[in-house]
């Protein structure tokens, strides 16, 4: 079997399983990463929604081969050494019910603000589409992320974590 090399949470991991094995089942089957959740195998429900080199993708759907020498981060590696401003306001807004989605939740909301720490309801609205919540959270979603966007206009980087 092939050994795949990447860079997960800043650390450097080596697996060696098939080139087509989801990158979801090597994070928690085989590294214990919890935070990636399995909702639905197919790349639709969000809930393992992580970073691929700083881009918000699904682990689902992407085959440990074709990572390597690339950057994943989870919702681990987020907060790290401390809440990161989307982790602090998704508390303070009382966001999570069953809590389920949260980690891929969470992870599409820093993906968005990386790149628009201004964003309408309609940027958030697109941005956060393909994340599905059964509890029907959206609306405190959408509040914690202004609530975020604010915390990062206002230069508050949390207690830790890349952004």
């Amino acid at each position: 079997m092939p050994a795949h090399q990447f860079i997960l949470n800043g650390q450097s991991v080596s697996v060696e399983l098939p080139s087509d094995v989801p990158l979801l089942w090597v994070l928690r089957d085989v590294l214990g990463v919890k935070g990636p959740k399995y909702g639905c195998g197919v790349g639709v429900c969000g809930a393992c929604t992580s970073h691929l080199d700083g881009e918000a993708f699904r682990p689902c759907i992407h085959p440990v081969g074709e990572l390597t020498g690339r950057e994943v981060m989870t919702i681990e590696g987020l907060g790290a050494s401390g809440l990161h401003p989307v982790q602090e306001a998704w508390i303070a807004e009382d966001v999570a019910q069953c809590g389920f989605c949260q980690p891929g939740q969470i992870m599409a909301a820093v993906a968005l603000l990386r790149t628009n720490v201004q964003p309408s309801d309609a940027d958030i609205d697109a941005a956060m589409s393909d994340n599905v919540c059964r509890c029907g959270t959206y609306v405190r979603i959408r509040a914690a992320i202004k609530r975020a966007a604010l915390l990062l206009r206002n230069g508050a980087m949390g207690t830790g974590g890349p952004g």
